[in-house]
């Protein structure tokens, strides 16, 4: 028999808590308010056919349609006059048509429409003039729908990224949906740890072989912008990979597949361009494009399967023993419970990143229920959002004369501030910059 001295399950029995600050998203808490504040994307538009499609985002139930002409719309789900679902409306020319009564809506909400009842009726005029369908406005983006959900006169201008004025590179629109607390998954873009282990020595190389080292990390506060380094060495190579969020959900990282730290590699781009959007406390999916191409990922993976691998580094319809021999991310976060216990965290030096931009993310919580808007991503008024997730591998053989470990991160540090300094530039200049850049440190040998 076992002396029971040692064990601590008893101690340990009651739930330790979570985040409730962070972790909620429904109208009128403060993480709610906050995501408000930005615009979301809501869906694919490729998923959006000639019915109407339910979505359920920051907690709400809403009903997305597109009108023969094409133009979209985004709707509280419910019907005003008498509560009937929008889902089975009827997508018409002006609007989206109830199917219970016949009311017609525009896109905006107004009431087009109230059949049974004379135009001219008084209930009917009134009615028109005082009542409206909850709606949000839309914009197109990169094969998604975003919408604001937010104060109509705070709306701020939609943010484009540079991801999208990336040349020669062929995209693909997904989405994946997870069963737990939005985020759980986006915890895992600061983590660079998880990768060695998760992706690498407990499952196997569900990447490539060289992301089983650690490396060196580093982490870098831009804004609301957050970048986390990973530089490992690889025989003769160092690969800088950087993972990065923008607040509140925007991501991206280095390429899947392209990159391997077996080869030169200049300035390569993310595998994914994705936002991690809350469905409701317990749910959120990601919704995103895959990047193909030389800068991207290979084409072979420009599938639906390829885009599974890209976002969590399996198949996500797999059997439990599979997932259990072979866990990827949606293993990971959604093992952790449908809202992670955060206060049973030991958080370590090597979560930094973690740490770091959860706090960033309460002050815009905290400065927003204190009057202060939530700063947007642009750095440069009207301008692309400048973003670095990337692999960049350079030929740097060790040298006898200096510590390895402190020479990589020097490379990685040095690859960065160079990209730092030139992010007022035009795009296609600031990529001709940097791609020569490195080569030039690369043939220096990084003096």
């Amino acid at each position: 028999m076992q002396s029971a001295q040692n064990f601590a399950g008893y101690a340990q029995a009651a739930s330790p808590g979570y985040d409730e600050e962070l972790a909620h998203v429904g109208p009128g808490t403060p993480c709610g308010e906050m995501f408000r504040r930005y615009w979301q994307p809501v869906a694919v538009a490729g998923d959006v056919g000639e019915l109407p499609l339910g979505v359920r985002v920051l907690g709400e139930d809403l009903v997305l349609f597109r009108m023969p002409k094409g133009e979209f719309g985004l709707v509280h789900r419910q019907c005003p006059h008498r509560r009937a679902s929008l889902e089975f409306g009827k997508c018409e020319d002006r609007g989206i048509r109830c199917a219970y009564h016949g009311w017609l809506f525009a896109p905006d909400g107004e009431i087009l429409e109230t059949p049974g009842e004379a135009l001219d009726a008084k209930p009917a005029i009134e009615v028109r003039a005082r009542t409206r369908l909850g709606a949000y406005p839309l914009h197109q983006y990169g094969g998604l729908i975003f919408a604001y959900m937010g104060p109509p006169d705070e709306m701020p201008p939609f943010p484009e990224y540079d991801a999208t004025y990336v040349p020669d590179i062929t995209t693909r629109n997904y989405r994946i949906n997870y069963k737990c607390n939005w985020l759980q998954v986006l915890d895992a873009i600061m983590d660079p740890v998880h990768t060695t282990f998760l992706h690498s020595q407990i499952s196997g190389a569900q990447f490539s072989d060289g992301m089983a080292e650690i490396g060196e990390l580093d982490f870098f506060e831009r804004g609301i912008q957050f970048l986390g380094s990973n530089t490992r060495r690889v025989e003769d190579h160092v690969w800088v990979r950087v993972n990065e969020i923008v607040l509140p959900n925007f991501t991206q990282a280095g390429s899947a597949f392209q990159a391997d730290g077996t080869r030169p590699h200049y300035f390569g781009r993310s595998s994914f361009t994705r936002w991690v959007v809350p469905i409701d406390d317990t749910h959120c999916m990601s919704l995103a494009w895959a990047n193909f191409g030389e800068r991207g990922d290979p084409h072979k993976y420009n599938n639906k399967d390829g885009c599974e691998l890209i976002e969590q580094g399996e198949l996500v319809d797999r059997p439990w023993e599979e997932r259990q021999r072979h866990p990827a991310d949606a293993e990971a976060v959604e093992g952790m419970g449908p809202i992670s216990e955060h206060k049973g965290e030991n958080l370590m030096p090597t979560d930094r990143g973690v740490a770091v931009y959860r706090r960033r993310l309460r002050r815009l919580i905290r400065d927003l229920q204190e009057g202060t808007p939530p700063p947007q991503p642009q750095q440069l008024e009207g301008q692309p959002v400048r973003t670095y997730g990337q692999d960049t591998v350079l030929k740097a053989p060790m040298r006898n004369s200096e510590d390895d470990r402190k020479f990589i991160k020097r490379i990685g540090r040095q690859v960065m501030e160079m990209q730092f300094e030139v992010e007022a530039m035009d795009l296609e200049a600031r990529d001709v910059h940097i791609i020569g850049k490195l080569k030039e440190m690369e043939a220096a040998g990084f003096q």
